[in-house]
């Protein structure tokens, strides 16, 4: 009797793990379940409405945008997205209607004082079209499978490149600039226009020597994607500190000078994996960056870009800015 009780525990322990496994099997088999480039379509009337402008050498073809969704659990899809502006934000629940064959979410705002934003779209050939809604604006937006940017060989270095210049020559000067060089300083005297590099830029390193005033806030945008925050973050190491990727990587450890003092940033991007090291102490280390970070130029993973940095903040001074990229 005990074996028989024991053969039909381990019968039905069995027939539940079988059950479990095809459940999950089935749902992680969703074709939504990926990281996703957006271009979000604005008319001018719409960017009027909303506030927002073009910055840069944004993509006149749209704003960009990114879209994340994953699996929690046996089947609920949850993931993140990231808008013009902000930093990535968390999705509870990405829903399917089997019947419209249509995904939806809603998220709450972030920097804006409105309603939820609702997505809906589809998914047909493996892109996705749909539009949201932005305090009664539809957006029409579309979306394509973001690249892996896996390289098969490590990188080969060629030659350094100093973009600090006295004539700034290696820059597009944007309207409204605070930019200037002063006794070989690069300085953003206060809240303008973003420098953009006239060079683009696959994978690299990076040397760059900057301070800033107490309570200032900057970034670099690498490949004018990934936000690298510059900011007087006074002893945090969060998503949006010092050191970190905005919204994204944190940095492990507080490593920032005073306001005021000069400070260092070596950086290694090969692909989507950065290394950061602050101040002589590395506060990431060959992390991925899952996605671009808001405000950033275009949503073309794949291509190479430029570097940007942000000057509608506040103040910045760079005495120092070297690229040294691959050449393979």
């Amino acid at each position: 009797m005990r074996k028989l009780k024991n053969t039909l525990l381990l019968f039905v322990f069995a027939a539940m793990g079988f059950s479990t496994a095809q459940a999950q099997r089935v749902e992680s088999d969703s074709p939504l379940i990926g990281k996703w480039d957006l271009t979000i379509n604005m008319n001018a009337d719409q960017i009027e409405n909303l506030g927002l402008f073009r910055h840069g050498l944004m993509a006149s073809a749209g704003f960009p945008g990114w879209l994340e969704v994953k699996l929690s659990g046996f089947s609920t899809l949850v993931g993140y997205y990231v808008g013009y502006e902000g930093s990535a934000r968390p999705i509870a629940e990405v829903k399917y209607s089997a019947s419209e064959d249509k995904y939806h979410f809603t998220i709450p705002p972030q920097w804006m004082n409105i309603e939820d934003l609702y997505f809906e779209f589809t998914l047909k050939d493996d892109k996705l079209s749909g539009y949201q809604m932005l305090d009664g604006n539809k957006l029409e937006w579309t979306g394509v499978r973001a690249p892996s940017l896996e390289r098969k060989e490590p990188p080969v270095w060629g030659n350094p490149i100093n973009l600090l210049t006295d004539n700034m020559d290696r820059w597009i000067i944007p309207e409204n600039n605070k930019f200037q060089m002063i006794d070989g300083v690069m300085v953003n005297t206060a809240s303008g226009g973003n420098l953009v590099t006239n060079q683009k830029f696959n994978d690299f390193k990076m040397s760059v020597e900057f301070r800033y005033p107490a309570g200032s806030n900057s970034g670099i945008y690498l490949r004018g994607r990934y936000e690298l925050q510059i900011e007087d973050s006074k002893g945090r190491t969060d998503l949006v500190s010092l050191g970190g990727i905005y919204g994204f990587i944190a940095p492990s450890v507080y490593a920032a000078n005073k306001p005021g003092e000069w400070q260092t940033y070596e950086v290694t991007l090969v692909g989507r994996h950065v290394t950061v090291v602050l101040n002589g102490i590395e506060v990431i280390s060959n992390r991925p960056i899952p996605g671009i970070t808001g405000g950033s130029l275009d949503s073309k993973e794949g291509e190479p870009g430029p570097f940007m940095i942000q000057g509608d903040h506040g103040p910045v001074e760079f005495r120092k800015f070297v690229i040294t990229p691959s050449v393979n």
